[in-house]
């Protein structure tokens, strides 16, 4: 995404954090390592981002789906409490407390958008196969998540767009357990998710804030 972007916008000021660090050729992105379990880091980046002017455009991709401890659930026999809790900070905690610090910086003049990454899996309505219990609540509660932020984000800023976006299936370590039974044409290369989710962002309005959005532009049902 950050190099999608970069291409797309040669000319803006990129802010990137990451857990590591990460090198880029343009010199327009600036990279930085960050403790998301830290609210005062989250906060400090929210600061270094808009330092020099307010912020357009916020990309949260954070997310988590398995590790080396926890698989996703394939029936309530695999349910624990600490799954729940590992889930639901991660997918939904943290990109919460980043909306808290970096939706205040967003342009209120101008167009801006916030936008978070979900899963068609967090679809109530669209769930047919049951199991991964806690990975789907907490896209579902992250999905609520964003509602909320749209509402109260709209008092103050009229133009801002806040969302959830599902990537589609994404070739990469989140993913690879489950490859085997996705059509090749379903398993993406993450330079075409990010390139399809840059498409979707820049035809976003105002009046579609508050909702969840595929990687080909449809709007995902809670």
């Amino acid at each position: 995404m950050i190099e999608r972007l970069s291409s797309l916008y040669p000319a803006a000021a990129v802010s990137a954090f990451s857990r590591t660090s990460q090198t880029f050729v343009n010199p327009q992105i600036k990279s930085y390592k960050i403790n998301y379990d830290s609210e005062l880091a989250i906060s400090q980046a929210a600061d270094a981002a808009s330092q020099l002017a307010p912020l357009d455009l916020v990309f949260v991709a954070t997310g988590k789906l398995h590790d080396q401890n926890h698989m996703p659930e394939k029936s309530i026999r695999d349910l624990s409490s600490s799954k729940f809790l590992d889930m639901f900070m991660t997918n939904t905690v943290i990109p919460a407390i980043i909306a808290k610090h970096f939706i205040p910086k967003l342009e209120t003049d101008r167009p801006a958008t916030f936008a978070a990454l979900s899963a068609r899996v967090g679809s109530i309505s669209d769930n047919y196969l049951g199991g991964w219990y806690s990975y789907r609540a907490s896209k579902a509660a992250l999905n609520m998540v964003i509602k909320n932020l749209a509402i109260e984000t709209a008092r103050k800023r009229k133009l801002a767009t806040i969302v959830s976006m599902h990537p589609g299936t994404v070739e990469s370590d989140l993913s690879k357990p489950f490859q085997a039974s996705v059509p090749p044409d379903k398993l993406f290369t993450p330079a075409y998710a990010a390139e399809r989710l840059c498409q979707v962002l820049v035809n976003l309005s105002p009046e579609q804030t508050g909702k969840c959005f595929a990687w080909d532009g449809n709007e995902i049902e809670p």
